[in-house]
């Protein structure tokens, strides 16, 4: 083997592709209006075996090259539930309503529920099909975060109750994810108390981690922060991002990146949190993030969609938005709205986005689906980050019902999650910021 095509250079070569085309990618989606995830997941499709199969170019003969980009992306990952644990709070979280509770549950349990009845139909087992219901329960809500500030609807009721919806969505999710995982890795002969040891085993570890987090981690970065030490705060962000995703998945039980998750949820309360969030940022977005949506296109191969692939994308393309639709709005009638705001809710949940696909990715590492319904789920999540925003300004559309759009929070009645009146301004503005929802251009 030539100097020209070591390991290492094929490595630095390829990784230089996936970032360039990465950002340009996202840069293009945001100019066209679209989150800039959009377009790092297409530029993934366009280097992997959909299009160009980038990795497998005479040039690239390293055959734990792809192995190693995953891996890479893995800390991507990683990093990247660990910021979204860093943007909640846990007062809001408790504070945001039942109108919250209800969506965001109810939001979860029937696209769960249709689609493991649609993995049934397409003759998937049992255990495949409810993860296929577990990556359809999945929401991300930033392109409606966005699409409503443009349409000045953020500070409404709707528009509130939908930030909080989505917290309870992505928690209602992750920690699904980390016990079906545990569940499934045991066997399919797995009885109810080992159903019952394994959630107890998590819990033990979730109330440990967190109480001993929440006491000693907020007061260590301040120390840290203060000491000698080159980049000694976000060195020592990381180390507990990736302690927290080793003994969550080795002593809990649970996914890596429920404790990663978890990391991010107990340094809220860090008196430098913002100086954390910026620097993992940075590292985030700059290197790991995009390297996970782009290797999100080169394990997808869309080409397998074609003749039969095509109506089973259709099918759970159709469960992801009446499931949400359903869910939510149901949900959100429960709590107190009327049906055009419920209606308003259902839409906004609609998108999916990197919690869905981070989802799939540990489905498809797992064996729990295969390579045709990974294909599909990279699908559902294009088609419906571009659905999202034309339904949901048709469903504010002055009218008839414009009266009935939700008050702001700022006026008599607008009393629901008031609680997370900072979230909506944060969220929307770190969509372009810091890219945590739909990935930095």
């Amino acid at each position: 083997m030539s100097e020209a095509t070591t390991p290492f250079l094929q490595l630095a070569l390829s990784l230089a592709i996936i970032i360039a085309a990465a950002k340009i990618g996202g840069y293009l989606s945001l100019r066209l209006g679209q989150p800039s995830v959009l377009g790092e997941l297409l530029v993934g499709i366009l280097l992997g075996p959909t299009l160009l199969d980038l990795l497998n170019r005479p040039y690239f003969t390293d055959t734990h090259l792809p192995e190693v980009i995953h891996e890479l992306a893995e800390i991507g990952v990683l990093l990247l539930m660990f910021l979204a644990g860093l943007e909640l709070h846990l007062e809001d979280l408790a504070r945001s309503g039942k109108i919250s509770a209800l969506a965001g549950t109810l939001g979860v349990v029937f696209p769960l529920a249709l689609g493991a009845g649609l993995g049934l139909i397409f003759g998937e087992n049992l255990t495949s099909s409810l993860f296929l219901g577990l990556i359809l329960a999945a929401t991300s809500v930033s392109i409606s975060a966005q699409t409503l500030m443009e349409l000045n609807r953020l500070r409404t009721r709707v528009g509130v109750s939908l930030l909080g919806a989505a917290v309870f969505d992505d928690v209602l999710v992750v920690l699904s994810l980390s016990i079906f995982t545990a569940v499934a890795v045991s066997g399919s002969d797995v009885g109810w108390l080992s159903v019952i040891m394994i959630a107890v085993r998590m819990l033990f570890f979730l109330a440990v981690s967190a109480l001993l987090g929440f006491w000693l981690l907020p007061r260590w970065s301040y120390k840290v922060d203060d000491l000698p030490v080159s980049q000694g705060l976000i060195a020592f962000t990381l180390v507990m991002v990736f302690l927290y995703g080793w003994s969550a998945e080795v002593l809990g039980g649970m996914a890596a990146i429920t404790g990663a998750f978890l990391a991010g949820l107990v340094l809220t309360r860090s008196p430098v949190k913002d100086r954390i969030q910026y620097g993992v940022s940075i590292v985030a977005f700059g290197v790991f993030v995009p390297i996970f949506f782009v290797d999100i296109g080169l394990t997808a191969d869309l080409k397998s969609l074609v003749g039969g692939g095509m109506f089973l994308l259709a099918a759970m393309l159709l469960v992801a938005v009446i499931g949400k639709l359903l869910g939510a709005g149901i949900g959100a009638i429960l709590g107190g709205m009327n049906r055009k705001e419920a209606l308003q809710l259902g839409i906004g949940m609609i998108s999916r986005g990197e919690v869905g696909l981070i989802v799939a990715a540990v489905g498809l590492n797992q064996r729990l689906i295969d390579q045709d319904v990974f294909a599909a789920v990279v699908g559902v999540v294009i088609l419906t980050t571009l659905i999202t925003p034309p339904m949901l300004r048709a469903a504010f559309r002055p009218g008839a019902g414009e009266r009935s759009k939700g008050k702001s929070l700022d006026e008599p009645g607008g009393e629901t999650d008031s609680a997370v009146h900072d979230e909506p301004e944060i969220t929307a503005s770190q969509e372009q910021d810091t890219g945590l929802e739909g990935g930095e251009s």
